[in-house]
């Protein structure tokens, strides 16, 4: 695949974007190329190329310098597509096929190009279907246990470790979570959004001070703790899959934070299907139930294997694993919240056709994720955690 470099910034369009994969020389001179803009998200644009004649197709992926679900009110760096690029690069030496191969990047350009994954479906809208992933939780698990630990100071000689502290150092997308995810909808803020039913709910968040008091010190862990690589935005619209594979996309919030964050935000996006869809229940609380044990059996291996004299020590690992897991929890529990009242809801529960219904999953995912972040100290298992979204879901 000869490549040839480009220069100057512009948004690609459909066009432009079929004349870049030709200067790129990705497909063979002479191709008959088509490219449709398929980008659904809220800060990207995201095109698939493909060759008309064999269905090769490839991903170029464009960042915007602002945020695409609000517009040019809300500039933003395009420094997040290198950002996002070598946190794939770099999670695929871990993960291997877990994660797409990149095939090109440019950051001047703010775009990466990468493996055609439109075969496969976005975890999110397949769920949403009812549609099973056998595989799934034990990839996820795997996902996380080797990204966490690879790039954490566990595995890593202390000067590499810095080295990629301050490659991924993100500090634009890490305040769009420290604000939509840690402030804004525990306040009145102007980017929280809610149907009036939920008033009451939210008007009670507001004044629960021991909420608040909580989710001050899991902000503050995730603005001090520099524990591993994190993708930083692991839900459930991040992944494709299939029956036998699955894929995690978007690193572009990928920065070095506590270990937590990231499982904590995949159980999240699950417990919204295990409320909106109670016939899938008991599948999605197996997901949560083996993303967990897959991680920390995986993790522990790993830990094992280590070199490093701490590790050795009696009782680190399991209190290593032990924080993890509480951070988990609280964290799940700001998701639950934000995406429930702050800003970019999920379709989990949006799509929830009668009104009556969607108001009393939404109520749910308010009330679990205040007693996640409240008790997650108190949750010693993760039998204990699915126990306690059972009483709620």
């Amino acid at each position: 695949m000869a490549i040839t470099k480009l220069n100057t910034y512009q948004p690609l369009t459909e066009q432009s974007a079929i004349v870049l994969a030709i200067r790129l020389r990705i497909f063979e001179d002479g191709t008959l190329l088509t490219c449709k803009e398929i980008g659904d998200g809220n800060l990207n644009l995201v095109f698939h190329v493909v060759e008309s004649e064999t269905g090769k197709g490839i991903i170029i992926k464009q960042a915007l310098p602002y945020a695409k679900v609000v517009g040019e009110s809300w500039p933003l760096t395009i420094e997040r597509a290198r950002i996002e690029a070598g946190a794939l690069k770099l999670q695929r030496s871990f993960v291997g096929d877990l994660v797409p191969e990149v095939y090109y990047s440019d950051p001047a350009l703010a775009i990466t190009v990468m493996e055609d994954l439109s075969a496969l479906t976005i975890a999110r809208a397949g769920l949403i279907k009812g549609e099973k992933y056998p595989q799934l939780s034990q990839d996820i698990g795997t996902f996380l246990a080797n990204t966490l630990y690879f790039t954490s100071d566990y595995a890593l000689h202390p000067f590499k470790k810095k080295e990629y502290v301050k490659e991924f150092s993100n500090p634009e997308l890490c305040k769009i979570t420290e604000d939509l995810v840690f402030t804004d909808p525990f306040f009145n803020s102007e980017t929280n959004e809610f149907e009036e039913e939920l008033s009451q709910d939210v008007q009670k968040l507001w004044e629960d001070f021991t909420v608040k008091l909580e989710v001050a010190k899991l902000k503050k862990s995730f603005l001090t703790e520099g524990e591993a690589l994190l993708h930083g935005d692991l839900h459930t619209g991040s992944i494709f899959v299939d029956q036998n594979q699955t894929k995690v996309i978007d690193p572009e919030f990928a920065f070095y934070g506590p270990i937590g964050f990231d499982i904590g935000q995949f159980i999240a996006n699950l417990i919204f299907q295990a409320v909106s869809k109670p016939e899938e229940k008991d599948t999605i609380l197996h997901h949560i139930q083996n993303t967990w044990n897959v991680f920390s059996t995986t993790f522990s291996k790993h830990w094992m294997e280590s070199r490093d004299a701490y590790t050795k020590v009696n009782g680190y690992l399991e209190y290593v694993l032990e924080k993890s897991f509480q951070d988990s929890i609280g964290f799940a529990g700001c998701e639950c919240i934000r995406r429930t009242i702050g800003l970019a809801h999920v379709e989990d529960l949006e799509s929830i056709a009668d009104q009556e219904q969607r108001i009393k999953a939404k109520r749910t995912c308010i009330a679990l994720g205040k007693e996640l972040i409240v008790k997650r100290k108190q949750i010693q298992s993760i039998e204990g955690l699915i126990s306690l979204i059972q009483s709620h879901s």
